[in-house]
């Protein structure tokens, strides 16, 4: 993956409309560095339908899994077959899982023939905040709790993580120069920040030392997605 300024830019297609996630993949290809599939479309379209919308587009398969190692390490084998860039699990599922997710990747990428994509964990998700992260019982403020992950998954010998915007600095200071920094909650100076609660724009977060920003409804939801992403691949160069 390359540092050019459009290549730091995935976009997020959260969407179980197969077609319009196929048009907006079909406008934005070769434009932004990649398109991420999760949780919503996969469910409904499993992998066929993500090979029919995405192509051979650059793909962040965004399904955070988290389960007991076997299971993790199968799910993680069977992904390779689909060729992402980047693909993730949660960091609380622990050493043990993220050690058979990396194991299980070297692997699986061999067999399928591919290059192995980066592996990156999830710390907090972007829509939490300390009270949400208290009300479940975990300690401290929310950036103290991405860099004790952070630390767990760099030990593991994954290759970054999923962070908010607000812990770029901090992971910075606690992890390895080379440590991916994947980042949602990117919201450009022109966009509402929805549901996220820890932000930034996509300038800041990059000069920060965001790797990946992943940007979703800002461009899927405008009314020329396509000018939209430009907009932002301009601000970051």
């Amino acid at each position: 993956m390359t540092s050019e300024a459009r290549d730091r830019l995935f976009v997020a297609l959260d969407t179980t409309d197969l077609e319009r996630a196929a048009r907006l993949a079909r406008e934005l290809a070769g434009r932004v560095g990649g398109l991420k599939v999760g949780k919503e479309f996969f469910t409904a379209h499993g992998p066929d339908g993500l090979r029919a919308a995405v192509g051979g587009e650059p793909l962040f398969l965004d399904l955070k899994f988290h389960d007991i190692p076997n299971t993790v390490a199968g799910a993680v084998r069977a992904a390779m077959r689909l060729s992402p860039r980047i693909l993730n699990v949660h960091a609380s599922g622990g050493r043990a899982m993220m050690e058979a997710a990396r194991d299980a990747l070297r692997e699986g990428a061999d067999d399928a023939g591919v290059e192995p994509p980066w592996l990156v964990a999830v710390t907090v998700l972007t829509s939490l905040d300390d009270a949400d992260l208290a009300a479940v019982g975990q300690q401290g403020p929310a950036a103290e709790q991405v860099v004790r992950l952070a630390r767990l998954a760099q030990d593991c010998g994954l290759d970054g993580v999923v962070c908010g915007p607000r812990e770029i600095a901090p992971l910075r200071a606690a992890c390895s120069p080379d440590f991916k920094l994947v980042v949602p909650g990117i919201r450009p100076a022109w966009a509402a920040s929805g549901d996220q609660k820890r932000v930034m724009t996509p300038k800041a977060a990059v000069a920060a030392g965001a790797d990946v920003i992943v940007v979703g409804r800002p461009i899927t939801a405008a009314e020329d997605p396509l000018d939209a992403a430009e907009k932002i691949v301009a601000e970051l160069g």
